[in-house]
């Protein structure tokens, strides 16, 4: 079965199909400063960044590269945690024609310097200049501590130039916005080639997608939205939401999500160093946070601490949640929490720039639990065997490997063209995730199709068992892998952690129940409790350090 964007049937007011800007990522910047002006863009602590401030201040960054001689063709690494300095450094590698490398500030040296030298670049904006391989051209320092020789502090970098857009050409739809890496949770990382149309035709996609507007440009050529959509359907109007990131910068959907997205609606984003959940409630009463989004490890963190049921949240109207699915025991408690909020599931890869399919946002619009929704505008989802033999699209309800088709698809892996070769086939992307259409043309996940377990030659999907193990009392979090077996293929070995107070659960109890419900091949033949679950930076279960406990 295949399936593309159904918008105009499905969303009041909007037309299947966007015209997008073509023009480069700084242009969002720019766009947003002239029309949000002094309103806070981004916090964090007691700093304030507004639009014009954040513009102005990539202006200078800008120029300040091009003194140096870095513009189009060089990449520029980034290497920071979330702060104030990592969206002026992002627009400013933008508006100077450079390419955009995000590095997990977390990454060992040896992996750090692997992953810069693959993408080749020629500087580096960091925290932490000692983490860095030698030989880049320029070393940008945004920390604590006085630079070495040869180094510069961040503010300093920029301080002095002016203010204004360098003149930069550049095609947008070839020209490299972005090389951005892989997660790695089931082997190494690999760097991804996303044009700035790439980027730009992706965050107006989830953009007018998430506020019924449509795009435009203004007088100055820069890109804006134009709200179509009533305020019944979707309550959180241009230039007034709020909301609080955790979801780090270097991540798809903290880029595209939290960097750039929140330009085009005028957004005012809160950056929290790291998950105190009752520092989070806090905030989000305090602030009058109108959007929650993140990982399910977010949510899951949130609704285990007790004072969330004595935070007044009723200004919150969208809580969004990718990188993984969530169960849906999380998902009902979160609609008993927030009745006044749309609990909305996304879908989304590197490969196409952060995502392509979405529950719908506005009010009235239908969301199914267990499903991340619909391809987004100009999207195509079509269900293929799983084999990767090719043949015709697999009907609804039948699962199989979810391929994906649009603009905002990759051009391919970097320097390795046999990986793309076999990624991008015909026009689609071959995604690796076992997934289900039905015939509302909703689309479920089912599993990585690297996580597939085969028992006896069955296919056993781990997302089926980990939805009935946490969907139990007393189970907080659930992950299921495969223990090699030479007499049978695999066999499904769970781990758990367990909800605060349910120490007597045990494991012969837990595996009754779930044995019980499913056909014999599916049944787990081990389950192991854990304090916790290993999780990327991004929120998804390191699978791959669950198997390396199996040895």
């Amino acid at each position: 079965m295949a399936l593309t964007s159904g918008f105009s049937a499905t969303f009041p007011k909007t037309p299947k199909t966007l015209t997008y800007p073509d023009v480069p990522v700084g242009s969002i910047a720019a766009g947003a400063a002239a029309r949000y002006g002094d309103r806070t863009a981004f916090a964090h602590g007691d700093r304030r960044l507004s639009f014009a401030e954040l513009y102005a201040a990539a202006c200078r960054f800008a120029n300040a590269l091009g003194a140096r001689g870095i513009g189009p063709g060089d990449t520029v690494a980034v290497h920071l945690p979330n702060g104030l300095g990592y969206p002026v450094a992002y627009y400013g590698i933008s508006l100077a024609g450079a390419t955009f490398s995000p590095a997990n500030p977390l990454l060992p040296p040896p992996a750090l310097a692997a992953q810069l030298n693959d993408c080749g670049a020629v500087a580096a904006i960091t925290h932490n200049p000692a983490a860095l391989p030698g030989g880049l051209r320029l070393t940008v320092v945004d920390g604590p501590g006085t630079p070495a020789p040869r180094q510069v502090k961040f503010e300093r970098f920029h301080a002095d130039l002016p203010g204004e857009r360098p003149e930069i050409d550049l095609d947008a739809h070839e020209s490299l916005a972005h090389v951005a890496y892989t997660g790695g949770t089931t082997g190494r990382s690999k760097g991804v080639r996303l044009t700035h149309r790439n980027v730009v035709t992706n965050a107006v996609q989830y953009a007018c997608w998430a506020s019924g507007s449509m795009p435009a440009l203004d007088t100055d050529g820069n890109p804006v939205l134009n709200q179509v959509g009533d305020e019944q359907e979707w309550p959180i109007r241009l230039g007034t939401g709020v909301a609080i990131n955790l979801t780090p910068f270097f991540h798809a959907m903290g880029t595209v999500g939290a960097l750039i997205v929140p330009l085009l609606t005028g957004a005012t984003t809160v950056l929290h160093d790291r998950l105190q959940p009752p520092a989070y409630l806090a905030d989000a009463e305090r602030l009058r946070v109108t959007t929650m989004a993140g990982a399910p490890a977010l949510f899951a963190a949130l609704l285990a601490d007790p004072d969330i049921r004595a935070r007044d949240l009723s200004s919150v109207r969208v809580v969004t949640s990718g990188a993984a699915p969530m169960a849906h025991e999380m998902i009902n408690a979160l609609r008993l929490l927030l009745p006044a909020a749309v609990i909305s599931e996304g879908y989304g890869l590197t490969e196409v720039t952060m995502g392509a399919v979405s529950s719908p946002v506005f009010r009235s619009g239908v969301r199914k639990v267990g499903a991340v929704g619909l391809p987004i505008f100009d999207t195509e989802v079509r269900i293929m065997p799983p084999d990767g033999g090719g043949g015709e699209p697999l009907p609804a309800g039948q699962p199989g490997e979810v391929c994906l088709r649009g603009p905002q698809v990759m051009r391919g892996y970097l320097n390795r063209p046999e990986e793309t070769a076999e990624t991008l086939v015909d026009g689609w992307l071959r995604t690796g995730d076992i997934g289900v259409l039905d015939e509302d043309g909703y689309l479920s996940i089912v599993d990585r199709k690297k996580d597939l377990l085969l028992y006896k030659g069955y296919n056993v999907y781990p997302r089926e068992l980990e939805e009935m193990l946490t969907d139990q009392p007393g189970v907080a979090a659930a992950a299921v892998v495969g223990r090699p077996s030479q007499e049978v293929g695999e066999l499904p070995v769970a781990f758990v952690v367990r909800a605060p107070d349910a120490d007597d659960l045990t494991e012969a109890e837990l595996m009754a129940v779930v044995n019980e419900n499913v056909v014999p091949y599916k049944r787990l033949r081990e389950l192991r409790f854990v304090e916790r679950l290993p999780v990327s930076a991004a929120g998804k279960i390191l699978k791959r350090e669950l198997r390396e406990q199996l040895d």
